[in-house]
């Protein structure tokens, strides 16, 4: 059974021209747009706010006094897990890979300030993420409460709903869209995506969180449409992840200070950064071509800029000296 969604972001979000982004990538100034679901409301923003409509709509549904997630140490969607709880009077519980005290900024900051517990899960993988998960739950549990365990980055075929309102407010926007862009992390925002676009028209740009984000986008992505949905037929590129999910690249700082500079819009090191430098990619390689509509999906996640300190440290070093 799919329980109605709760409401928790400001919806449609911005779809704003980028004409000054789309000359310096080699597009015309009228191919490119950016959908602004860095502004969905609550929380600081971002995709996950979707999809938590629908996660949360389903465990208030079944009378959870608690939600409890994973993620990242500097997870956009722990944040945003955090603030629906605050806002819904709903107990947090923030389940996290690594140690304490290895930073108190960014998303840290944020998950405090909204009154979240945190467990952190040591150095795991994410079977190991999710084994500590359960044991976050079942404690919960004998102590008398009701928790509900959000899946890992909020994505899974329910929270894909979420995106699934969002493609159908780009094709309501952008008849003639040809191309949306998005970071592809979790698979959930993708994968809701494909659902309403198809999978000729979303471009997903891997930022190294999965080992087969293709495979995670087709299972949630399948039951939300009858296009044949298969690995093969999406549109993937796997260009962007250099060392690893944390790491950043060269050109992935070029990606942040290319769209800071022309449109005066802001990226995180990890998603967002890593989409602009797959588009721009994929405009020198060709399957993105001038002449042609296309979007990018700004997800959000600039708490997670203040996090990293590589992408600080970047950002700092590129002012110039009067």
């Amino acid at each position: 059974m799919t329980h109605p969604p709760v409401p928790l972001g400001t919806f449609p979000t911005p779809l704003e021209p980028a004409p000054r982004l789309a000359a310096a990538l080699g597009l015309g100034p009228e191919d490119l747009w950016v959908k602004r679901d860095d502004l969905t409301g609550l929380g600081g923003g971002g995709n996950k706010i979707r999809k938590l409509e629908w996660t949360v709509g389903a465990a208030l549904a079944e009378s959870a006094d608690t939600l409890v997630t994973t993620g990242a140490a500097q997870s956009n969607h722990a944040r945003l897990t955090a603030a629906a709880g605050a806002r819904l009077g709903l107990d947090v519980v923030l389940v996290l890979r690594g140690a304490a005290g290895a930073s108190r900024s960014g998303n840290l900051a944020l998950d405090g300030l909204f009154g979240a517990r945190l467990a952190w899960a040591g150095d795991v993988d994410r079977a190991g993420l999710d084994a500590v998960a359960a044991e976050v739950c079942d404690r919960l549990r004998a102590r008398g409460a009701r928790p509900a365990l959000i899946p890992f980055g909020g994505s899974g075929t329910l929270g894909a709903r979420g995106y699934v309102r969002c493609g159908e407010e780009l094709r309501a926007r952008v008849p003639d869209l040809r191309t949306a862009v998005v970071a592809l992390g979790s698979g959930g925002t993708m994968a809701g995506l494909v659902a309403a676009l198809g999978t000729g028209s979303v471009l997903g740009v891997d930022v190294g969180a999965l080992a087969d984000p293709a495979a995670a986008v087709v299972a949630f992505a399948a039951p939300l449409t009858s296009e044949a949905v298969t690995a093969e037929r999406l549109r993937v590129r796997r260009d962007q992840v250099g060392a690893g999910y944390a790491a950043l690249t060269e050109p992935v700082t070029e990606a942040l200070r290319l769209a800071a500079r022309t449109e005066g819009i802001v990226l995180d090191p990890t998603y967002t950064g890593r989409a602009l430098a797959g588009l721009r990619a994929a405009v020198r390689d060709g399957s993105v071509r001038p002449g042609e509509k296309t979007v990018f999906v700004h997800t959000g996640g600039l708490p997670g800029l203040f996090g990293h300190a590589d992408a600080v440290a970047a950002a700092e070093e590129g002012a110039g000296v009067y």
